[in-house]
């Protein structure tokens, strides 16, 4: 783990977690019953007739179990991304294959939301919770690897990939062998207008050290107006749209994946996200490409009606 932004540093995310049971570091405390009600309950808020509507496409890319699925991340604290997928996953497969997300420390800090987190199968995001999952258990995993970066990365870039350099889960695929699984999410990031990362914000007041937090954002988003900080919001409705993208092959596993090794999955990865992000923006442009797109056809328009017969 990485001394800087692991645990050992992170001291107020410890204090606030500190309960009798340790959440999140156990694969085994999934409770399938729980994942089964949580999706339930979700499908009043995700679907055609939900506050999300929700479109999944790629489900015939993905490889025999265990996977690695890796996604680019949206929509703030709330993340109704990650929530979404996971309401997809089950309703598609049900308790028959389970994927397992990786999930920040902040997840864990409130005891009852730490306890739903482990019990719909989030683990806490570190190297030997993943191979757990994709050795030991022989399970999916699911993680987004830009994490706060990424999730709170400006309006304009909504549509951008957005790892900040984190290749650990290259590494975790090249030392166990599994296939990469490319996940592109979009919709998400409509529910709120980032502003700003506020990084450099976040850098001043050490919240790296304090929550393994490297921003400090500005946004618009209900219910708070103009908000400073990364506090929850009630996201807006949003069409949530994810492009599941071809496996790709790592090859056998790997004792000391080479540094070389690491950054070409990375930048293979990265390259087929964007790629299903390109083609999810141009399926469901926004409000701000169709208004140009009228203006374009209508000026055409009027170039026709108005020109000159030849004489």
């Amino acid at each position: 783990m990485n001394k800087e932004h692991g645990g050992r540093k992170a001291q107020l995310l410890r204090w606030l977690g500190k309960t009798d049971v340790e959440w999140g570091h156990d694969p085994g405390q999934l409770d399938l019953a729980t994942l089964v009600s949580t999706a339930e309950w979700m499908g009043k808020l995700y679907g055609q007739k939900g506050w999300f509507d929700l479109t999944v496409k790629g489900w015939e890319h993905l490889p025999p179990a265990p996977g690695l699925f890796v996604s680019n991340h949206s929509g703030g604290t709330t993340i109704p991304d990650v929530w979404g997928l996971l309401y997809a996953w089950v309703t598609r497969h049900g308790t028959s294959r389970i994927v397992h997300p990786l999930a920040h420390d902040m997840i864990f800090a409130h005891p009852k939301l730490g306890e739903l987190a482990a019990k719909v199968g989030v683990l806490r995001a570190n190297p030997r919770n993943g191979r757990r999952v994709l050795e030991e258990w022989r399970r999916d995993l699911f993680v987004c690897p830009g994490g706060d970066k990424d999730t709170w990365r400006p309006w304009k870039d909504r549509y951008k990939v957005r790892f900040s350099g984190r290749r650990g889960y290259a590494k975790l695929a090249l030392l166990t062998g599994t296939p990469v699984v490319p996940v592109a999410n979009a919709g998400a990031h409509e529910t709120l207008v980032v502003l700003t990362d506020g990084a450099r914000i976040a850098r001043t007041l050490r919240f790296p050290q304090l929550f393994r937090a490297e921003v400090f954002p500005v946004h618009l988003s209900v219910p708070w107006g103009l908000a400073v900080g990364p506090w929850p919001h009630l996201p807006m409705p949003a069409h949530l749209r994810y492009q599941i993208g071809p496996a790709i092959s790592v090859g056998a596993a790997q004792d000391d994946p080479s540094d070389a090794d690491i950054e070409a999955l990375d930048h293979a990865v990265q390259a087929a996200i964007q790629k299903c992000l390109d083609q999810l923006r141009a399926e469901h442009p926004d409000v701000g490409e169709r208004a140009r797109r009228v203006y374009r056809v209508a000026r055409r328009s009027m170039h026709v009606l108005t020109r000159r017969p030849k004489s």
